[in-house]
């Protein structure tokens, strides 16, 4: 009976705690989004006027929104270890991010893991799936310019062909640094079946932590952002006036705790006891990356075999693979300022207070 009695109140008390996870979570999307939205819109003669000022300010506040939605995982316990190359280094240059897709929480650990890289956060650019456009954060995602790709052969060669206007038209003109996509094309539980009958059909190795990834959107953006030499070849230097162009790629691999991936709903409950996420790069000088479509399909290929043996790798071992003649890989714990996350979320609801008493104001004086 006592046992029975003492699983009945950690039960009551789990569900108390996620309903008020998920009521503050709420408030903070009511308050936060519309908040963003009426600043920028405050902001409109600034964009006419000085278009990078209006850039820089947007920017800093997408990425306290970014911060809002890390601090939901925080104070649930859900930490991020990163391990391999130290990317905080190249912050202010070019880059292509290549990352595995497991779940939604992938997304989330992105948005955490990266909020001590410099000014990354407020200068990338995601791609995404076009479902995240009708999400609560689609509006946010729209309006810094995020580009939304819509999955399926049917769309394939039109989606492209967007991406790369949208490429033209955004990518420079809003000063952005890093570009993040999951190659993979989807999450590793849809299409793992798929991969592995493909690479069956045209004997590819055969993967179980992460997929064949996608050459499209990768090459898209490679010809698009990289500089281009007189004989065509990628360069890493185009002259003191222009811009350099893509500098590097990123591959990161992400690793979940007994390969269990985190979703959305978990950071919104926190039904999960406080884990650890694990997250591991690799840096490749852009010179190093082909740019032909089959040298480059054999190039990412290959990322992802690494990603599998990396993975296979830390979950029977509970660490990744020793790289540059290391005897043991070595970790970092990635550390948020909790004093930071206080000062955002009070500025984001009295923002709220603000924006709300002006609009009842001038709805008192029209009405």
């Amino acid at each position: 009976m006592a046992q029975l009695l003492d699983g009945a109140g950690k039960l009551g008390w789990g569900l108390l705690k996620a309903v008020l996870r998920f009521v503050f979570m709420f408030l903070n999307n009511c308050v936060a989004i519309p908040s963003y939205c009426f600043y920028l819109l405050l902001l409109q003669p600034l964009r006419i006027w000085d278009s990078s000022a209006f850039w820089h300010i947007e920017g800093i506040m997408f990425k306290w929104l970014l911060a809002m939605v890390s601090s939901w995982g925080w104070v649930a316990g859900y930490t991020v270890t990163e391990w391999g190359d130290d990317v905080r280094p190249i912050s202010e240059e070019e880059a292509m991010v290549i990352v595995n897709h497991q779940s939604t929480g992938d997304v989330c650990t992105l948005m955490m893991c990266l909020q001590d890289k410099g000014t990354v956060v407020r200068k990338m650019m995601w791609l995404m799936d076009h479902v995240f456009k009708y999400t609560n954060f689609g509006l946010v995602s729209l309006i810094h310019g995020d580009f939304f790709i819509r999955q399926g052969k049917a769309h394939r060669d039109k989606q492209l062909v967007y991406l790369k206007d949208h490429l033209d038209k955004y990518y420079h003109s809003r000063d952005r640094k890093w570009i993040v996509l999951f190659p993979e094309g989807g999450f590793l539980r849809k299409r793992r079946e798929t991969s592995q009958l493909f690479a069956k059909k045209h004997s590819l190795p055969h993967l179980t932590h992460v997929t064949l990834p996608r050459l499209g959107a990768t090459h898209i953006i490679l010809k698009t952002l990289s500089a281009q030499q007189e004989n065509g070849s990628v360069g890493g230097d185009c002259g003191s006036n222009k811009r350099k162009g893509l500098q590097w790629v990123i591959d990161v691999t992400i690793a979940y705790h007994k390969a269990r991936p985190m979703d959305i709903q978990t950071w919104i409950f926190g039904y999960r006891p406080p884990t650890v996420t694990h997250v591991h790069y690799r840096m490749y000088p852009i010179k190093e990356v082909p740019m032909e479509a089959e040298a480059l399909t054999d190039w990412l290929y290959q990322r992802f075999v690494e990603k599998e043996e990396l993975l296979a790798h830390f979950y029977d071992t509970g660490t990744f693979l020793a790289e540059g003649g290391e005897k043991e890989a070595v970790s970092r714990q990635m550390t948020l300022d909790p004093v930071w996350l206080c000062v955002i979320q009070s500025f984001t609801f009295a923002s709220a207070f603000i924006w709300y008493s002006v609009l009842q104001y001038l709805y008192c004086c029209l009405f």
